[in-house]
């Protein structure tokens, strides 16, 4: 039995989330503009088989394969938004499983910290991927489970407000983001991202 933790399409690849993946990935790049689809399963291994599932129904590319001994996530992604959707649904047959029956996001953490001090940021800018967290920024931490739903989060604050993406981190337990600029434009991304983790339905099975 596969349970399905997450599963979110996202329609248009930001032009910061594009590039952040392209830092993490080791698949296929992704570029801006490109739609994408997140799927999140438990037992991990067992993301061998999906993939090989999503990459033979249709003309997309894996960006990013885990394969962790609980969870396992894939990204796949493409110019067409139909073909992306059609990779996600052959994976969702194959498990029998529908969109509905993937699990609702649940944010565990949404903090602000407001003029981050300069030794502060170091710390986090050592360890990040992303843009730089700088001296007097707003810091927003967001922590979501299950994990996938991070990426979509992102991309969705980078969509609401000019905003810069420090860190990722969209599987395990828990997903992870850290998004730094102005405080008005980061407490703006935040409110939007907690609406559209809201509004993503899915079964409550935590």
């Amino acid at each position: 039995m596969i349970d399905l933790r997450t599963y979110i399409f996202i329609d248009s690849l930001q032009l910061q989330m594009a590039s952040y993946l392209g830092t993490v990935s080791r698949g296929y790049l992704p570029v801006s503009g490109q739609a994408c689809c997140i799927i999140e399963i438990a037992p991990g291994i067992e993301i061998n088989t999906l993939t090989d599932i999503a990459l033979k129904a249709t003309n997309v590319k894996p960006g990013m394969q885990i394969v962790e001994r609980a969870y396992g996530m894939l990204e796949v992604h493409s110019d067409s938004q139909g073909d992306v959707r059609m990779a996600g649904e052959a994976v969702l047959r194959t498990i029998e499983k529908t969109e509905e029956e993937r699990l609702k996001p649940r944010i565990l953490t949404s903090q602000l910290i407001k003029n981050v001090e300069d030794h502060h940021a170091q710390l986090i800018n050592r360890s990040r991927y992303g843009m730089m967290l700088l001296k007097g920024d707003t810091l927003f931490v967001l922590e979501v489970e299950p994990a996938g739903y991070a990426y979509y989060a992102a991309n969705e604050a980078e969509k609401t407000a000019r905003i810069n993406i420090v860190d990722v981190t969209g599987f395990g337990k828990f997903g992870r983001v850290y998004i730094a600029g102005d405080e008005a434009e980061v407490l703006e991304c935040k409110n939007s991202v907690e609406k559209r983790l809201a509004e993503i339905s899915g079964r409550v099975d935590y």
